[in-house]
């Protein structure tokens, strides 16, 4: 099932897949880089930084699907049939493909080299926005990791969710401008009060 606040980022690289002697075929490949720029939509950029996953991987239950569909699994976390694993250049995949339709399928269109591309559902729970580079900057700090695909066509999807976070940001940015122009008023208001009271009490003096 699709979570409401879910955004997808797709990879267009290399997916490798060997197999084993007991006729095993894993599939392997990176879900997301760290440090890359991605343009998104022609709205943002997005920079995913290292660690983005290191808190969701303690504790997550994730999916491995062919084309974020969740009616076409191919692998699970806890199941161990899917492996998850940050390392220095981004999230590496595993996936122990299933004797199924569909893992039969994937393994002949990436060894035909139909597919190129894995992806990640997730949402973002901490991120940075920089808004002195046109377009915006956003750095994905941590997230919440729902699934893994391999996908037949790599595409950023969720662009609205990710505009809705930029408005968010930037309501805050103006309601903590308009908190410090208020405390900045107060303390003029304050030293001139405190101004006023020292010279009454320099003339009575």
């Amino acid at each position: 099932m699709t979570k409401p606040n879910a955004e997808k980022r797709s990879l267009a690289r290399p997916v490798e897949h060997r197999a084993a002697e007991d006729g095993k075929v894993t599939v392997a490949g990176y879900a997301a880089v760290f440090g890359e720029e991605a343009d998104i939509g022609g709205y943002f950029r997005e920079v995913i930084a290292k660690g983005a996953f290191t808190n969701a991987l303690r504790t997550a239950d994730v999916r491995a699907y062919f084309d974020h569909d969740s009616g076409r699994v191919l692998g699970r976390s806890t199941a161990g049939t899917l492996r998850l694993k940050e390392d220095a250049k981004g999230l590496a995949v595993e996936i122990d493909l299933p004797d199924t339709t569909d893992g039969r399928d994937v393994k002949a269109l990436i060894e035909r080299g139909d597919i190129n591309g894995m992806s990640f559902g997730f949402m973002v729970t901490k991120q940075e926005w920089d808004e002195t580079v046109d377009p915006p900057l956003r750095t994905v700090l941590e997230v919440e990791l729902f699934e893994v695909s391999i996908v037949s066509t790599p595409a950023y999807d969720g662009t609205s969710i990710a505009m809705r976070s930029l408005e968010d940001s930037r309501k805050e940015a103006l309601e903590l401008k308009r908190q410090n122009f208020n405390a900045a008023a107060k303390r003029r208001e304050l030293k001139m009060n405190l101004d006023l009271r020292t010279r009454g009490a320099g003339s009575k003096a």
